[in-house]
């Protein structure tokens, strides 16, 4: 019976002895970084392995790697004493590139292993890899240098394209000029135009109007009022007064240009009209009033350097009461005038002919 007992006593024993050199055979130690508090000199006691892991992060556009070392526990085994949850880790897709290795061969093992990292990742709607700052620049270098072509290739053809438009519309112009100018004979005078005009006062035909306006030659401005400026001009060595609309008054010369041309409105005692025409190439546009030109100016002009006697003086009052009454009376008729008022009647307003 004592026997017995101390056979089974030894067999505990030994049992136990085994166990506790078991398990401390499997233990080994291995490097941590970060640590458990408790760690000294970075060091951790797996009783399963040890393992070396790195990672891929992204801060700033720039790529960095960050290294982690540590310890696996036992409850990191299977059945068969393998790892099967961190130390395959690798093999699952992530979100950003990592991987991991594992080591039990002898203590600090873990600081010897580089695992390779091999990109596994997997998009994600929430964290996605920055671009690097060389990536960065150049997209920005190729983004800005495709705009500057495109630009550049639009405003070429937009200038090619107005060129062709002003070269056809000059083009035109001058074959409407060389057709118009059939109509007007060498030696013929405006005085002639409007004497062989329709009788109507109303001005020469507009074709012929259109044609004198382009053949006129500016010499010297002579005025500048609130609509435009008015130029003294040759046309076959005849003198003209050309008035030049503002472009932004289109309405004040298409207004004039219609009174202008109104029926019976012919006088001696009124300004007489030659041609009315828009000259314009594109880029810039005239508006031209072409009328008789009196040399002696304004009657402001002339008095400020004559003095008339009663005489001169009747005779003025008289023919402007003349080109007035004229002007305000109404003629009935199939193609009647109707009465018209100046309503800025001022010495400025009234030019001097040769005969006063």
């Amino acid at each position: 019976m004592a026997t017995t007992s101390r056979i089974l006593f030894l067999s505990l024993f030994i049992s136990t002895f085994s166990l506790f050199f078991i398990e401390q055979v499997n233990s080994i130690k291995c490097r941590c970084d970060p640590c458990h508090h408790d760690a000294v000199n970075e060091t951790c006691e797996a009783t399963s392995k040890c393992f070396t892991a790195i990672r891929v992060a992204y801060e700033n556009g720039i790529e960095e790697h960050y290294w982690t070392y540590g310890c696996f526990s036992d409850d990191e085994k299977d059945k068969a004493g393998n790892s099967v949850l961190q130390c395959k880790g690798h093999l699952v897709p992530h979100a950003l590139p990592q991987t991991i290795e594992c080591c039990d061969e002898e203590d600090y093992c873990n600081e010897e292993i580089e695992p390779d990292l091999q990109d596994k990742s997997t998009p994600s709607p929430d964290i996605q890899p920055t671009a690097s700052l060389s990536d960065i620049t150049q997209i920005a270098l190729i983004v800005s240098v495709s705009t500057c072509l495109i630009i550049f290739i639009i405003t070429i053809t937009c200038l090619y394209i107005r060129y062709k438009r002003n070269l056809s519309q000059r083009q035109l112009l001058k074959d409407d000029i060389g057709q118009s100018e059939s109509f007007i004979c060498n030696g013929e005078s405006l005085k002639s135009y409007i004497d062989h005009s329709s009788g109507s006062g109303s001005g020469i035909p507009f074709l012929v109007q259109r044609t004198i306006a382009r053949q006129i030659n500016l010499i010297k401005s002579i005025g500048k009022g609130r609509y435009g400026e008015v130029w003294k001009g040759k046309w076959r060595e005849e003198n003209v007064a050309v008035k030049i609309f503002f472009t932004t008054e289109e309405g004040s010369w298409f207004r004039e240009t219609e009174l202008y041309q109104t029926v019976l409105l012919r006088h001696d005692n009124i300004l007489g009209f030659i041609a009315s025409d828009i000259k314009g190439t594109g880029s810039w546009t005239q508006l031209f009033l072409i009328t008789d030109y009196h040399e002696n100016g304004s009657l402001y002009d002339y008095l400020s350097t004559h003095i008339l006697d009663v005489d001169d003086t009747l005779k003025m009052v008289h023919t402007i009461s003349c080109g007035l009454t004229h002007l305000h009376t109404e003629i009935f008729g199939t193609k009647g005038k109707p009465a018209m008022a100046h309503r800025d009647i001022k010495s400025k307003n009234i030019l001097v002919k040769k005969r006063w």
